[in-house]
């Protein structure tokens, strides 16, 4: 009886000597009148297709050899080890055309125009995005983005913390003002969310545990490769935390996700060129802490142009964490350079008890969090001290007039640890359809 299956399975060798259905893509074919090689492909990976004219009849033979690259197909045949590349390939049976190619109109994803992207993506590929899905290297950043959403979700519900949304259209900003999209709202103005974050504080005296997977956004024009304008966040409040609590969270989650990865993603890793000892590494070792006043003397010291009370931008980052070996904590930036929610140290008001976790390889940072201002007259305060309006957050004022507690949060930008543990050289190769300054298609 002939089994539909998937090609994964064929080339682990699971259907030797069997006859099967495989459904997919055609990723090249090649060959004479008599015999054509037909490399299919479907998710889970391609094996070689073996179609011989005096098998299965002329009228299937031409169909696929017309066929062009991605038309889709089933195929019917029998499993064979062979020494070539893949260690399996199928002798045709019957095959059948399902969604041909137009041979006016071929598939725009050639192999030149792979190698001139040599890794990267050239804006043809950006362009022709919903296309560029369909190949090796895209599909496989895909499968490790779906195993760190996973690992992200596991991490959190294994520590009983709620899984917790807000909304995105917000009135007021979490960062800084010149980053917030505005929108125009029924005659009044909205803007795009920053973070989740103000929004789980309020619901923070009720579940005390809580997180989410959401995107955000930040009206960035800067063309780094780790921004975007739309990422996605991964973000976690708890009740009755430290700004080292929240940093053992932070620590405990990337450990996890890098550790899942070798687990369930050793091939695709492999494939894109990952040392695995070097992600064990990340999965392994404790991460080590430093404060901000030690990483601005550090940079000094190389000659890089800092002052003290200065926020630290991707540029300075990507210095501080190239001879990294593995993610390390910078903590207790200035006052000065972050928004009211910080708490001030108390043992010296000139700090904040804050964080943001760098990754090595120069990619800077992935995590930033800290213990929140939790009382009504010190977020007055600090409110103050920037001049922002109340309006905009007296809900939030009002986590602190009922019963306010220490607690703490962190965000992580999922994109980017995709980037790194997946050795990108840009964010966009980790999310399907990247969104920046300059591009909103396709």
């Amino acid at each position: 009886m002939t089994k539909d299956t998937w090609i994964g399975d064929v080339r682990a060798g699971n259907y030797d000597g069997e006859e099967v259905e495989l459904k997919g893509w055609i990723h090249r074919s090649r060959g004479s009148n008599k015999i054509r090689f037909v490399v299919l492909r479907d998710s889970t990976g391609t094996v070689q297709c073996v179609v011989k004219r005096d098998s299965v009849g002329d009228a299937i033979f031409d169909a696929m050899k017309d066929a062009l690259i991605e038309s889709s197909v089933i195929i019917c045949g029998l499993v064979q080890p062979t020494d070539r590349e893949h260690g399996h390939e199928v002798q045709v049976s019957s095959a059948t055309v399902v969604g041909p190619v137009n041979p006016e109109r071929p598939f725009p994803i050639t192999e030149s125009a792979m190698a001139e992207a040599d890794g990267g993506e050239t804006e043809f590929l950006l362009d022709n995005r919903h296309l560029y899905l369909r190949t090796g290297r895209m599909t496989t950043m895909l499968k490790l983005r779906s195993t760190v959403f996973g690992a992200i979700h596991q991490y959190f519900r294994d520590r009983d913390f709620i899984e917790y949304q807000a909304p995105n259209f917000v009135a007021g900003a979490v960062e800084g003002g010149s980053t917030l999209f505005e929108v125009p709202y029924f005659g009044r103005k909205a803007y795009l969310t920053q973070s989740w974050q103000l929004y789980a504080e309020a619901a923070m005296p009720a579940l005390e545990r809580l997180y989410t997977m959401a995107p955000s956004f930040r009206a960035e024009k800067s063309r780094t490769r780790r921004h975007l304008t739309e990422f996605w966040h991964a973000e976690m409040e708890i009740a009755w935390a430290s700004n080292a609590d929240v940093m053992e969270h932070g620590e405990g989650v990337v450990r996890h996700i890098a550790k899942s990865l070798l687990e369930e993603r050793e091939t695709e890793l492999e494939s894109l060129g990952r040392d695995l000892d070097l992600i064990a590494r990340y999965a392994d070792n404790p991460y080590p802490r430093m404060r901000y006043d030690e990483a601005v003397e550090t940079l000094q010291g190389m000659g890089v142009g800092i002052e003290w009370g200065q926020d630290l931008d991707y540029s300075k980052e990507k210095v501080l964490t190239e001879d990294f070996d593995v993610p390390h904590f910078l903590t207790h930036y200035p006052r000065i350079a972050k928004p009211f929610y910080h708490r001030p140290d108390p043992d010296d008001p000139k700090y904040v008890l804050c964080h943001d976790l760098l990754a090595p390889e120069g990619y800077g940072e992935i995590i930033g969090g800290g213990e929140r201002t939790w009382s009504e007259d010190k977020i007055l305060e600090r409110i103050d001290e920037e001049g922002t309006p109340h309006e905009p957050y007296e809900f939030y004022i009002d986590v602190r007039r009922y019963g306010g507690v220490p607690h703490g949060g962190f965000g992580l930008g999922v994109d980017r640890v995709c980037a790194w543990l997946g050795g990108a050289d840009h964010i966009r190769e980790t999310i399907p359809f990247p969104r920046d300054s300059r591009r909103v298609t396709p």
